[in-house]
């Protein structure tokens, strides 16, 4: 974690242990900012309100995806699993705050609604991504692998935070899957160079995946 990051996880601990013990509704900011010991000023620069220190982490993990999706990425359909992997991998760093989180967010029908849009967030970038990076693919084929892509790590992650001691090669498993049934998994065998090529696909696959995969054999 970088050192500007750790004031503010103390501050968003003491958030929890508030709105835990005495309710959401019923702590204030003031109380926040006493209790994690920084200035009233200084919480509203680092996020806002209360809704916003829940999910401040969603909002750094959305910054580092962009920038991930700013790289080069030979597989978009990988890198759009392996941007849900370091979601994962992110939680799963400090699973005991996640997991506080996780009952408080499930207790406040406000948080359960700003929770909500925050997953369409996800879903949105991915949906982008894919569609940026694989020109002419189909708008069904770019919002639907997102969605699941989404779906499946939210189910995944919920059962960590659930209790269940789930590692990241489960939702690894799953997102294989993912791949499979849109018929964008790579196989273990490469074809041998000849001046005649027949290329077979999934009947699933996108045909925006199809040329990419033609164009670069063919580069």
């Amino acid at each position: 974690m970088q050192e500007s990051a750790r004031p503010r996880t103390g501050v968003v601990a003491a958030a929890l242990d508030l709105f835990a013990r005495q309710g959401f509704e019923q702590t204030s900011v003031e109380q926040i900012a006493k209790a994690a010991g920084v200035s009233r000023s200084t919480f509203f620069r680092q996020f806002g309100g209360k809704e916003d220190v829940v999910f401040v982490d969603h909002e750094q993990m959305l910054d580092d995806l962009r920038a991930f999706f700013e790289e080069h990425h030979d597989d978009p359909w990988e890198a759009v699993c392996a941007a849900s992997e370091r979601v994962f991998e992110h939680f799963v760093r400090d699973l005991e705050l996640a997991r506080r989180r996780y009952q408080i967010v499930r207790e406040v029908p406000v948080l359960r609604e700003r929770e909500i849009v925050t997953v369409f967030r996800y879903e949105r970038l991915f949906d982008q991504y894919l569609r940026d990076a694989l020109p002419g693919i189909s708008p069904l084929d770019a919002v639907g692998f997102s969605a699941l892509v989404t779906a499946v790590h939210n189910h995944v992650l919920r059962q960590l935070l659930r209790g269940g001691r789930v590692p990241v090669s489960a939702l690894r498993s799953a997102l294989d899957d993912v791949r499979r049934r849109y018929g964008v998994l790579p196989g273990g065998t490469e074809a041998a160079p000849d001046d005649v090529v027949v290329a077979v696909f999934p009947r699933s696959m996108p045909i925006a995946e199809m040329s990419r995969r033609v164009q670069a054999e063919l580069s």
